[in-house]
């Protein structure tokens, strides 16, 4: 076994490094520029994942790289100029991790501890930042997938790929994993209080709240995800700690992709159905999201909209993520200073 001597460089190094915390926030990604090469090598990367896509790779590689990365990019693209962030040339998504990242620092304070972000696909790699925080003597990581509602296709994967960069390192540090918080008091709190701020600052009272959620295939509900019965269960607490009856939180699903079924119902369809339906004043809401990103700027605050006004409706309000609101910081404090128990 190498000794601690002069000859051996490496144990050097780790013996003075002082041993330190890690927390990681994980998040989904994004593409670095809304140019057409930028967009299709995050959508290769996302859409390669057999965590998101299960169908056999033999079959799905020529689709994928035949057909939808030569058309889909294009359509990204346009959608991502939309909520670009000119001022800063980044994404919506990148900028908030960051800020909810350097306020969870401040919050945790001490040299003791190191605080920082990672995307599952895209910049800046899991890989990479692990690296960085095995360098700076974190021994101990706590990886926190900022997902809610627990999923295969987001925490696990996001878990996944954290793990595989470990398998690289020589010296390992102990690692955990956070869990969903989709029914945690703080989390319900948080979203409930978002709730009744945003429509206290309108001008309408809405006859209906969307809670609208990232979809996905039935199968793989079908196949044991917890996500679908998750998502429920979040907007049924969120209701309860409201005092609202059951009828004025709806659930819905958005965001699917090729011809397969996914969770039902889809927010699309539903936001084009409700005018015809007598209901046209709503707000709406994507509790699966920590941060707001395309999926709920342009899918919900732009297009939705549109789409809802265009069908007869009246009024229509985003409510946002919860980003690095106050409420929202509160949160996920509360959920890290849980799974660090012990180590701090």
């Amino acid at each position: 076994m190498p000794q601690h001597s002069p000859q051996n460089p490496a144990a050097d190094r780790f013996s003075a490094s002082p041993h330190k915390v890690g927390v990681l926030l994980l998040n989904l990604g994004t593409p670095d520029a809304t140019d057409y090469w930028s967009v299709r090598r995050y959508l290769g990367e996302f859409l390669s994942d057999p965590r998101v896509i299960e169908t056999p790779k033999w079959l799905w590689w020529p689709i994928l790289n035949l057909v939808i990365l030569s058309f889909r990019p294009q359509k990204s693209g346009h959608a991502y100029q939309q909520i670009w962030d000119r001022e800063h040339n980044d994404s919506p998504l990148r900028l908030i991790t960051e800020a909810q990242t350097a306020n969870l620092a401040r919050r945790l304070g001490g040299e003791d501890i190191v605080v920082d972000y990672a995307m599952r696909y895209g910049n800046p790699s899991t890989r990479s930042v692990l690296e960085r925080m095995e360098a700076a003597g974190c021994r101990r990581i706590l990886l926190v997938p900022l997902y809610p509602q627990y999923s295969a296709t987001t925490t696990a994967t996001a878990n996944d790929k954290a793990f595989e960069a470990l398998r690289r390192m020589r010296w390992q540090p102990a690692v955990r994993t956070a869990p969903a918080y989709y029914d945690t008091p703080a989390y319900v709190a948080a979203l409930g209080d978002s709730i009744r701020e945003g429509i206290a600052a309108l001008d309408f009272e809405p006859q209906r709240v969307i809670t609208s959620y990232h979809g996905m295939p039935v199968e793989y509900r079908d196949k044991g995800d917890p996500y679908y019965h998750q998502c429920h269960e979040t907007t049924r607490l969120v209701g309860e700690y409201l005092g609202w009856p059951a009828e004025r939180l709806m659930v819905t699903f958005q965001s699917r992709f090729g011809p397969t079924e996914w969770l039902q119902p889809y927010t699309d369809r539903t936001l084009e159905a409700l005018p015809g339906q007598g209901v046209k004043k709503i707000a709406i809401l994507a509790p699966a999201f920590s941060a707001d990103c395309i999926e709920t700027l342009e899918e919900i605050a732009i297009t939705g909209k549109a789409s809802f006004l265009a069908a007869g409706g009246e009024d229509f309000a985003y409510i946002p993520c919860l980003n690095d609101s106050e409420g929202g910081m509160d949160m996920v404090e509360a959920v890290v200073r849980q799974e660090l128990s012990g180590w701090l």
